[in-house]
């Protein structure tokens, strides 16, 4: 279906002339840097040129009728068009190697053929076969053979630029002014501009186009065009020209008339939606809310808009050709002299090429087609527009038919520009006209095609066509269209800097995003969108409007992911927050968490401590802490200054550590490294101190254990780098338990106020008191690694439990050594051993092997590893080594040995009896008659009276046996008799008995010889 133009009244009985689209040019220009290829289907698929049955039945013909291509995509036909043609291309070549120009040149070849093929079959279909009108709407549709065309009422200006001589006859045709006298001016005018269209050759018309998309000069390329044709003019068009222009009398005037018809820029705001009033029906809210939505009537209008586009492209540039020759000519034209020149110079010339570069641009927008656009990248652009709260819905349109391929307009006036549209006529008609009035045909698409235009209109304040291109994913299109319009137009400047960023960003270039933001800055609070922009924040409202715009742009940054940009952004922030303490602080805070997420740790330390508000400098110095933990970069987080936060940091690390796990945390260690940073020991003991205090009490493991071991080595080690005086750590006392868990601990039972709770007490380690519990893990640990299922009772056990537990271990010697750091008795470490040996007396050779353990882990004096050497041996020996190396002045350790055997029934070995009679005779007597052993001590005896005689006094410790010249000797007498009691009474051992009173008597009767002599002396 195609659009055309025209005025079909019928006026006295005659025909009207109507002007229909132009038909594809025959040949197409070429430029010497563009590719034959592209540049063929850029035209053969611009919108207005050709209708998809033409190119389709073009591409059977050229094909030779091979395949048959139905309802195929837009994309789908040109991918088809592209293939059929390379594949003609390659299969006409002959030879494998060609230059450029060779290879260029059968490009345009074969592409020009196919291009012929498609003009014949667009004139064939576009062969008209009848006229309908609608009596309804007063629509006028001329049936052609291949599409439907549409008549559109022309603009005056359109009329007069394509009416020919003959068909406007006066100055009263013009119907844009009033005044006849600059009617006629205008009549000659246009009849000048009508020649100069004439005399512009396809080249430099194609020259023009090239100077305007690569954003030239428009007057310098009028100039070049004027002067091909001054060097050209063989038919003398020139002079022709200059003889209608001494006709117009006031040129300065009709060029304004003209100018002014042209301009589309409008003071109105367009982008407001007009409201229906309240009493009108549900009819016809329906009905207006479905007024030229139909494919169809998108097509025809923006048809309308391009044909409208492209005819006034042509005028302005033939009037600023004209313009130019205007100049040239001076004072021969112009009748008023160098006043008209001068306003014609700096008035009438700008306008008019900045007219041409509106057209321009309204030309290649209307015949740009839209993008399709996969899911994922709209769901994108859906969740960048939430974070600029400018929420849209872009329009999932499914692959479209060949037959209606979109354009960046027809998706304009779909999605937006048909409700605003309608909405305005509708206001406009509501009390003045009927609603009838509407489906007036002629009058309403002129009304929507002229408010479509002001909508697209460049210098128009409204925004709305690229919020639209925005909101719809067409980022390629939105680029071109920012493009065009830089150089030029002065409008909504930062509006377009801004939709170019948010493009750059879509495709990845961030560095060229930020810089579009950075330039729209300055525009925030002179245009509508971005004032609109930045007004939506309720909580920023009290911020500057430029810092709103920035804290947007901060969020959309952020939700793409660059951090680097949103810190660059940031810092500019930041100078534009000045005295607003809040807006600088969540900056900064923005900046340190974008450093930190970099792993730019010493510049996220600068931001933090650059921060003006005391809490979120506290609360970015505690995510400091605890992401550079979980990042093990330590060596960062020790080293930094902390100026004026060397307390609070301390503060935040003690709370992590004393909040999250010891084994996957390491808080304690950084406290530890941080102190000793700062050469403050005493601390660095301290925090060492607690970490191991805390692995005793929860994590009773080999490795909790191992850590607690290294804690307190690391505590000592503090501590010794300190003066003796100053070798000192406080350790909180525990609380007290509460009495009552779950009641009040202000009231008691009676409700009264209970009293103050005493002050927790301090105590003081010193260096002693840590080597104490230094000595106590270590222990720990020794019976963790013998024994690793006895490391859940051995972390909390006290100095007197680990005895018990290193005894049952076998571990004598960490007992032995726990004993004498804590000053305890070594008893229960004599009687442990002694038990194992008399288990492994009885034991069999399990218990032989199962000893071998725990022997290995005693050192003792010398090592004997022979065959005849039982594991019973060696526990003896060990035994025996430590009564010898722990001798107590009582022989108590002897005692308790000697006790434990004898109550388990053992006999006693000789080498415990000699030692301990040596020492202390009269207590072995003593066990022996406890135990109801009256044979060992009947013999006992006897020899222990055989020494004070002098018989073996050495082995008794006796130093000199009884004499008068010796020291005094003595018996147990008490113990005596009761072992000749029990032997008396017993008549087994009666001869015993009779034996050990016979030695008593002879060593009565010897004592009393030696105490004459004494007392004699």
């Amino acid at each position: 279906m195609k659009g055309t133009k025209g005025n079909l009244g019928n006026t006295a009985g005659q025909w009207n002339k109507v002007f229909v689209q132009p038909p594809p040019e025959e040949e197409v220009q070429i430029g010497a840097d563009q590719d034959p290829r592209e540049t063929y289907l850029d035209v053969l698929f611009s919108p207005l040129r050709f209708t998809a049955s033409a190119i389709t039945k073009a591409l059977q013909i050229y094909r030779r009728g091979s395949e048959r291509s139905v309802d195929l995509s837009w994309e789908a036909l040109k991918r088809e068009v592209t293939l059929a043609v390379e594949n003609e291309l390659q299969s006409s070549v002959t030879e494998f190697e060609f230059c450029q120009e060779e290879y260029r040149q059968l490009q345009v070849e074969f592409w020009s053929k196919f291009y012929a093929c498609c003009l014949q079959y667009q004139e064939a279909l576009a062969l008209p076969l009848g006229l309908t009108v609608s009596p309804h709407t007063s629509m006028v549709c001329l049936l052609k053979k291949g599409f439907v065309s549409y008549l559109l009422p022309c603009f005056a200006v359109d009329h007069l630029y394509l009416s020919c001589d003959e068909y406007v006859f006066s100055e009263e045709e013009t119907a844009i002014t009033d005044d006849p006298e600059v009617g006629r001016d205008v009549l000659q005018l246009v009849q000048c501009l009508r020649l100069v269209s004439d005399s512009v050759s396809g080249d430099m018309a194609y020259e023009m186009e090239k100077a305007l998309d690569q954003l030239q000069s428009p007057e310098r390329a009028a100039e070049l065009v004027l002067e091909n044709m001054l060097a050209n003019d063989s038919d003398n068009v020139i002079e022709d020209i200059q003889d209608k222009l001494q006709d117009v009398r006031n040129p300065v005037a009709a060029m304004m008339v003209l100018l002014r018809e042209m301009d589309l820029e409008s003071d109105a705001e367009l982008g407001t939606e007009a409201t229906l009033a309240p009493g009108q029906s549900l009819p016809v809210r329906l009905g207006l809310s479905q007024l030229y939505s139909g494919s169809v009537a998108v097509m025809v209008a923006c048809q309308a808009v391009c044909q409208m586009a492209m005819t006034r492209a042509l005028f302005c540039r033939d009037l600023l050709i004209l313009q130019k020759l205007y100049l040239r000519l001076g004072d021969n034209v112009f009748l008023r002299g160098g006043s008209q020149l001068l306003q014609l110079q700096q008035d009438l010339i700008p306008r008019s090429s900045h007219l041409l570069s509106s057209y321009h641009l309204l030309k290649h927008t209307s015949q740009s087609l839209a993008s399709s656009v996969p899911l994922d990248i709209i769901d994108a652009n859906l969740q960048h527009l939430s974070v600029l709260e400018l929420s849209d819905t872009p329009t999932l349109s499914s692959n479209r038919s060949v037959m209606s391929p979109q354009t960046v307009v027809g998706l304009f006036y779909q999605t937006v520009a048909r409700k605003t549209i309608i909405s305005q006529i509708y206001g406009q008609q509501q009390s003045a006209a009927p609603s009838p009035a509407l489906l007036h045909w002629p009058h309403m698409v002129s009304n929507v095609v002229h408010l479509l235009a002001q909508l697209l209109w460049p210098s128009n304040p409204s925004f709305l066509f690229p919020e639209c291109l925005m909101a719809n994913c067409q980022y390629t299109q939105l680029q071109e269209y920012v493009r065009l319009i830089g150089p030029w137009c002065q409008t909504n400047v930062g509006s377009c800097r801004f939709m170019l960023g948010q493009c750059y960003l879509a495709n990845g270039e961030g560095q060229k995003a930020l810089a579009c933001f950075q330039e729209a800055a300055s525009e925030v609070e002179k245009e509508e969108f971005l004032v609109r922009l930045t007004g939506t924040d309720e909580e920023e409202a009290a911020t500057s409007p430029r810092l709103q715009y920035y804290n947007k742009v901060l969020r959309l940054l952020e939700d793409v992911g660059l951090p680097e940009l949103v810190i660059h952004m940031a810092t500019l922030a930041i100078t534009e927050a000045g005295t607003d303490v809040r807006s600088e602080a969540a900056l900064r805070t923005r900046i340190f968490k974008h450093h930190l997420d970099l792993s730019h740790n010493s510049q996220a330390y600068e931001a933090l401590t650059q921060n003006p508000d005391s809490s979120r400098r506290l609360d970015c110095l505690r995510q400091l802490v605890v992401v550079l933990c979980e990042r093990s970069q330590l060596q960062d987080l020790v080293q930094f200054s902390y100026v004026g936060l060397h307390d609070e940091v301390v503060s935040i690390i003690e709370s992590r550590a004393r909040a999250v796990d010891l084994l996957a945390h390491n808080y304690y260690e950084l406290l530890y490294a941080f102190h000793i940073h700062r050469h403050n020991y005493r601390k660095a003991g301290t925090v060492m101190f607690e970490y191991g205090m805390r692995l005793g009490r929860e994590v009773r493991t080999q490795r909790g254990l191992q850590k607690q071991v290294n804690c307190y080595l690391a505590a000592l080690n503090c501590l010794r780098l300190i003066r003796p005086k100053y070798a000192w750590i406080v350790q909180p006392s525990g609380a007290a338990e509460c009495e009552r868990p779950g009641a009040s601990p202000k009231r008691t039972y009676d409700g009264e106020f209970a009293a103050e709770p005493v002050k927790r007490q301090v105590d003081i380690l010193e260096l002693k008191d840590l080597e104490k519990e230094y000595n106590l893990a270590r222990s720990r640990l020794t019976l963790a690694k013998h024994h690793p299922t006895s490391a859940g009772i051995a972390g909390s056990a006290s100095a007197g439990e680990m005895v018990a537990l290193l005894v049952q271990a076998g571990l004598f010697d960490s007992a032995l050594s726990l004993c004498q750091t804590f000053k305890l008795s070594l008893t229960p470490i004599f009687e442990g051993l002694a038990f194992k040996c008399i288990k492994l007396q009885y034991g069999g050779e399990d218990s032989q092997n199962e000893a071998w353990g725990w022997l290995a882990a005693n050192q003792l004096s010398t090592i004997i590893n022979t065959k005849e050497s039982s594991a019973t041996d060696e526990a003896w020996r060990l035994l025996a080594s430590y009564l010898e190396r722990h001798a107590s002045p009582s022989a108590q350790h002897h005692r308790d040995v000697i006790n434990k055997l004898l109550v388990h029934g053992l006999p006693l070995p000789d080498w415990l009896i000699n030692a301990y009679k040596g020492v202390d005779a009269a207590s072995l007597l003593r066990l022996y008659l406890r135990y109801d052993l009256l044979a060992e001590a009947a013999e006992l005896v006897l020899e222990y009276v055989d020494a004070l005689l002098g018989k073996g006094h050495q082995y008794f410790g006796i130093e000199m046996p009884l004499s008068a010249t010796a020291p005094l000797v003595w018996l147990p007498y008490t113990a005596i008799d009761q072992l000749l009691q029990a032997l008396g009474e017993s008549q087994i051992n009666a001869s015993m008995c009779n034996k050990l009173q016979e030695k008593l008597d002879h060593y009565h009767k010897v004592l009393d010889q030696s105490t004459r002599r004494r007392i004699a002396q």
